[in-house]
């Protein structure tokens, strides 16, 4: 039976398209998903219909429907860096570039489209977009996921998930070295208005708490181990381009030629060079932990930097240490 839930709008949601907003509300299902309930009016605003464009007010009432819709995946016969495999899970070394799952603009080729090639099946609970997701990585930052093959692992996963006994241990690489050598940066993240592809750092959003802690000092970029005690969208990207140090590489929160100011003129042509091998954020969820769903021992899984970053480790002495 479709379940079906009333959502009250709060002042600091205003203004934001509904279908945006579902999808942020409810990270387990996608903006294309949201998108048909709205075309066929299994959500409801005042008891009206409306589009995915409508712009939230404050205290409106949305009433979702979720319809359990059906969807074919497809198998698709891609490589996957598996860790761990069991009755019940797997852990995947998820590499960057892969899209965890199928969405809005990636129909194919995504990790659970992967899967399905390597396991046939995987847990679902009417989410059928995403069969085994119990947390995600943006489609560029590399590193570790556990995925679940039974439903009674997927709903154990998905409870850890939500009162955080799931750990997740990032790597990144950003520019400059923050002032104190570890920290915790506590602030709220929202939508931001201006780009809905986009989270930024407001005074009315959902709680983000990143901790940090400063492996290695290059002294124009640094290395950085990154915990979280939320797990909001794109919440490390967001918090380190907030404190001034975002992640090199990264496109969308200011991590690439905009950074080259901040070197001295004889270090911009070693600045774009450091770029070149990273195309993309330098981030890797490293280490992973958690509770196995049925036999209860605690599991802990370590993976090597990707590639890009393991590269850019090497030449970053030579690229900016000159004493």
């Amino acid at each position: 039976m479709d379940k079906r839930e009333t959502i009250r709008v709060e002042e600091a949601d205003a203004g934001s398209r509904i279908d945006q907003f579902l999808t942020a509300k409810y990270p387990q299902y996608s903006r294309s998903y949201f998108s048909k309930l709205l075309k066929n009016r299994f959500i409801t605003v005042n008891d009206e219909p409306v589009k995915s464009g409508y712009k939230l007010k404050s205290d409106d009432e949305i009433t979702v429907a979720f319809h359990r819709e059906t969807i074919h995946l497809r198998p698709a016969a891609i490589s996957l860096d598996i860790v761990y495999e069991d009755e019940h899970l797997l852990v995947i070394n998820k590499a960057a570039g892969m899209t965890v799952h199928p969405g809005k603009g990636t129909e194919e080729d995504t990790l659970v489209h992967a899967l399905l090639h390597h396991v046939h099946t995987l847990a679902e609970d009417g989410q059928k977009e995403r069969p085994g997701i119990v947390h995600r990585l943006d489609k560029y930052t590399s590193g570790l996921l556990v995925v679940a093959k039974s439903e009674t692992a997927l709903v154990k996963l998905r409870a850890q998930f939500e009162t955080r006994e799931i750990h997740r241990t990032y790597q990144a690489l950003v520019w400059g070295k923050p002032a104190e050598e570890q920290g915790v940066i506590q602030t709220c993240i929202a939508r931001s208005k201006k780009d809905p592809t986009k989270m930024t750092v407001t005074t009315a959003g959902k709680e983000a708490v990143t901790r940090y802690r400063l492996i290695r000092d290059f002294e124009y970029a640094s290395l950085l181990e990154i915990e979280l005690d939320t797990g909001r969208t794109h919440q490390i990207r967001v918090h380190m381009n907030y404190i001034h140090h975002p992640v090199i590489g990264d496109p969308d929160y200011n991590g690439r030629e905009s950074q080259l100011k901040r070197l001295p003129p004889n270090l911009h042509k070693r600045g774009r060079h450091l770029l070149k091998i990273l195309p993309h954020q330098a981030l890797h969820a490293k280490k992973l932990s958690f509770i196995h769903p049925l036999s209860e021992k605690r599991m802990e899984f370590d993976s090597a930097l990707p590639e890009p970053m393991a590269e850019a480790m090497k030449k970053l002495p030579d690229l900016f240490l000159l004493g």
